[in-house]
C-alpha cells in the first residue's frame, strides 16, 4: 500500500559540478578538449593498425580493440557532461539512466576481458617464443575478441535486467555526473539485496578472475625475464609488456578505488573525481601510453605523416 501510494520516478536530475559559471565553462573547455583529443587519439591508433603492415599483429590488434573500448566510453559520458555544465544540471529518463550505465559497464567489463586476454599474449610471446605463432593467429585473434565483447555486454546485460525491475520513488536528484550504479541504488524503493548480491557475484568472473590470471601472467613474465643472461634482452622483453602493464595498473586501480574502497569518510566531489578518472582521463591515457612508448607505432606515424608530405 504504501508503494502503491508514493509517486514513481521516472526522470532524474542529474546535478554535475555544482558552482559559479565561470568554473562550469572551465571544465566545459576542458572536458571538451579531454573528449576531442581521446577520439583523436584512439581514432589514430585504429587506423594506423588497419593501414600499416608493421603493425598487423595480435598484440595492435589487441590495443585496437582497446581504442574501440575507450571511445565508447568516453562518447558515452562526456557530451550528457558537456550539457549538464553547461545548464548547471540536466533531466535524464530512467531508460536513458540505465542505458548510459549499460554502456559504460558493458565497456568496462570488456576492457576487463581484453586486458586479460592481452597479457596472455604477452605471456605467450615472452614465455612460450616459438609456439607464439600457433597460438595467437589472426583468426584465434579475432575469435578472442568476439569473445570478449560478447562476454562484456552479456554480463552487464544479465544485470541491467534486474536493474531496470526497480521503483525509484522520493527523490530524483542524482548528485553525481552520470547514471552509476551506486548513486542510482540509493534512490530505490525496492529491495535491493538481490542487486547487491548480483554484484558481488558478478565480480568473481568479470574482475576476479581476470586479474588473477594477469597476475599469474606477469609472475611467470617477470621469472621468465629474469633468466635471460643479458641486460639488453631483459630491457627488450620488459618493453614489450611494460606499455600494458601500465594500462592494467592505471585501468584496475582506478575501478577499486571506486567500488572496492569502503565510501565512508570520501566526500561526494572526491567521488566524482574518481569516477571521472576511468570514464574521461584513462581512455585519454590509453592511447597516450600506447604512442609515446612504442616504437613501432611512432614509427607508423612518421611513415604516415611522410607520405601525406610527399602526396
Amino acid at each position: 500500500m504504501q508503494e502503491n501510494n508514493l509517486t514513481t520516478v521516472t526522470v532524474f536530475f542529474l546535478l554535475g559540478f555544482q558552482g559559479s559559471q565561470g568554473l562550469r565553462i572551465s571544465l566545459f573547455c576542458l572536458f571538451f578538449v579531454i573528449y576531442c583529443g581521446t577520439i583523436c587519439g584512439n581514432l589514430l591508433i585504429i587506423t594506423l593498425v588497419s593501414t600499416s603492415r608493421n603493425l598487423h599483429t595480435p598484440m595492435y590488434f589487441f590495443i585496437s580493440q582497446l581504442s574501440i573500448s575507450d571511445i565508447l566510453v568516453i562518447s558515452d559520458i562526456v557530451p550528457n557532461l558537456l550539457d549538464i555544465l553547461l545548464n548547471n544540471g540536466g533531466t535524464i529518463s530512467l531508460i536513458e539512466c540505465i542505458t548510459q550505465f549499460y554502456f559504460l559497464g558493458a565497456s568496462e567489463a570488456f576492457e576487463c576481458f581484453l586486458l586479460t586476454v592481452m597479457s596472455y599474449d604477452r605471456y605467450v610471446a615472452i614465455c612460450n617464443p616459438l609456439r607464439y605463432s600457433t597460438f595467437m593467429t589472426s583468426g584465434h585473434c579475432l575469435i578472442l575478441s568476439i569473445v570478449c565483447w560478447m562476454f562484456g555486454f552479456s554480463f552487464i546485460f544479465i544485470f541491467i535486467i534486474k536493474t531496470a525491475k526497480l521503483v525509484f520513488c522520493g527523490s530524483n536528484i542524482i548528485d553525481h555526473l552520470f547514471c552509476d550504479i551506486v548513486p542510482l541504488l540509493e534512490l530505490s524503493c525496492s529491495d535491493i539485496f538481490i542487486i547487491h548480491l548480483e554484484i558481488y557475484v558478478m565480480a568473481i568472473p568479470a574482475i576476479i578472475f581476470p586479474s588473477i590470471i594477469i597476475v599469474m601472467s606477469y609472475t611467470y613474465i617477470v621469472v621468465s625475464i629474469l633468466r635471460i643472461p643479458s641486460n639488453t634482452g631483459r630491457q627488450k622483453a620488459f618493453s614489450t609488456c611494460s606499455s600494458h602493464l601500465t594500462v592494467v595498473s592505471i585501468f584496475y586501480w582506478t575501478i577499486f578505488s571506486v567500488y572496492a574502497v569502503p565510501t565512508k569518510g570520501r566526500t561526494i566531489t572526491m567521488s566524482k573525481i574518481l569516477s571521472l578518472l576511468y570514464t574521461v582521463f584513462t581512455p585519454l591515457i590509453n592511447p597516450i601510453i600506447y604512442s609515446l612508448r612504442n616504437k613501432d607505432i611512432r614509427k607508423a606515424v612518421q611513415d604516415t605523416l611522410h607520405k601525406f608530405m610527399v602526396s
